[in-house]
């Protein structure tokens, strides 16, 4: 009996060999991670671990707080009826509002390209300087400077009184350098005095006409007003400036104060103890009212006109005589309250940027610099053609810092713009405080007011932080 052995099909090419099942199979141990995934997943973690409070902090103070002031700013004052975007179309109908972007485009335009001018040329002086260290230290030391104390002193800087304000004190030095100050400012004619008369334009001119004829005539004219121990250390008694016959043709008199320390003088007559008031300038008229003679009193207050024709005159006190002293400038007036604080923010910050340019101009080639003036390329050649050039990109920097830096001033403005011209300085940041917390108690319009401010920053932002990765690529 014979026995028929199976025939087992041969094995195609590139096949696999035959065998048993895959069901008879028995798995085999898993593969082994691969040790460098492992190593990238422990990295993420570690890296989520150290951003998680960051994140946590940034969400809590920066994303929580926008999201809530979008929400907020589309309800009314009282926070419980929702009115859209009413909000927002009152910021442009409101004119304080629209007074605040006025005042901060103002400081878009000219803050930060005034700190970029200004530090670039510092920072390029600064290089020439033997102590440039201690010069760029100097120049830092108000960042040092919180803005309230910054405020404070600029408050105290433009005050209107040249006796507390440093910069009233030397304007009113120069001018007084120039122009001599009255030294009667408060000297006037007595109540019911029949032969002086003020006139519109402030001077004081004799009532009744004095007639030269012949012999001359003599014109005392009394003030008051003017403290005794304020005369000038000069002044001398007037009795005998007053009592002094005048030659023919000759106007004279004195002008005294009339007032007798101690009681007893009569008004209108030149008493021993009156004293006279010296630097007095006096003017004769004549008839058609031109002033024919100038004169300046002396220690006794005496004063003379010689060489009159025949004729009428009255004696004229200009209202210099009488003239306010200079005061200096209205810094903190509504005129000059916006550029008066731009300059205390100048202050402030042009250390910042003369040490961020002047980091740029230490990074910049040398080799550049002496083949240009090689050339025979002279040093405003250099620096409008090649130093400004090479120092672009950090001339972008600090100007859009200083841009984004402007639209949030604040604690300047609140400080140094006094009460009565605080909204002739009014900026959006201030703006938005005011009708938040400061008397307005709209949260909903202030809500709409910070929405506004921080679409108006963020193109400045992304425009820095473009500007940094391209630096960095």
């Amino acid at each position: 009996m014979s026995v028929t052995t199976p025939q087992v099909p041969p094995a195609k090419a590139g096949g696999t060999p035959p065998g048993p099942s895959r069901a008879g199979r028995h798995p085999g141990p898993p593969p082994a991670p691969d040790p460098r995934r492992r190593a990238a997943r422990r990295r993420r973690l570690i890296a989520a671990l150290f951003l998680l409070p960051a994140l946590l902090l940034l969400g809590a103070l920066v994303a929580y707080p926008i999201l809530f002031s979008v929400g907020r700013s589309l309800f009314d004052a009282s926070g419980e009826n929702f009115v859209g975007t009413d909000n927002y179309a009152e910021i442009f109908h409101d004119p304080a509002t629209l007074k605040a972007i006025r005042n901060s485009a103002v400081w878009v335009v000219f803050a930060p390209a005034l700190l970029t001018g200004l530090g670039l040329i510092l920072a390029v002086l600064t290089e020439k300087v033997r102590w440039k260290t201690a010069f760029k230290l100097l120049m830092f030391m108000p960042m040092a400077i919180s803005f309230l104390a910054a405020g404070i002193i600029f408050r105290l800087a433009y005050e209107q009184d040249p006796d507390r304000g440093v910069l009233n004190a030397v304007a009113v030095g120069i001018h007084d350098s120039f122009e001599e100050p009255s030294a009667y400012p408060t000297a006037k004619a007595r109540f019911g005095d029949k032969l002086l008369e003020k006139r519109d334009d402030g001077s004081y001119r004799t009532a009744h006409a004095t007639r030269l004829t012949g012999p001359g005539q003599t014109v005392n004219l009394g003030l008051v007003g003017v403290p005794a121990k304020e005369l000038p250390a000069e002044a001398k008694p007037a009795a005998k400036a007053a009592t002094t016959p005048a030659a023919a043709g000759e106007l004279r008199g004195t002008v005294y104060l009339d007032f007798t320390l101690g009681g007893g003088g009569k008004p209108g007559r030149v008493d021993p103890t009156e004293r006279g008031m010296p630097k007095m300038a006096v003017e004769a008229v004549d008839a058609q009212g031109e002033v024919v003679g100038k004169a300046t009193t002396g220690p006794d207050g005496g004063y003379r006109f010689a060489g009159l024709e025949p004729g009428a005159y009255t004696v004229q006190l200009p209202a210099k005589n009488f003239a306010p002293p200079y005061e200096g400038i209205s810094w903190l007036g509504p005129a000059l309250v916006t550029p008066a604080i731009i300059g205390a923010y100048m202050w402030i910050w042009t250390g910042f940027a003369m040490v961020l340019i002047g980091a740029g101009l230490s990074a910049m080639p040398r080799d550049v610099l002496e083949a240009a003036r090689m050339d025979g390329a002279n040093e405003w050649q250099i620096f409008r053609k090649i130093t400004v050039p090479l120092l672009g990109p950090v001339l972008g920097v600090v100007f859009v810092t200083m841009v984004i830096n402007v639209m949030k001033v604040f604690d300047l403005v609140y400080i140094i713009a006094p009460g009565p011209v605080q909204q002739d300085a009014n900026v959006l940041a201030m703006q938005m405080w005011l009708v938040s917390f400061g008397g307005g108690n709209n949260q909903g319009l202030g809500s709409a007011l910070g929405v506004l401010l921080l679409l108006l920053v963020v193109p400045a932002m992304a425009l820095n932080i473009r500007r940094f990765r391209r630096s960095q690529s």
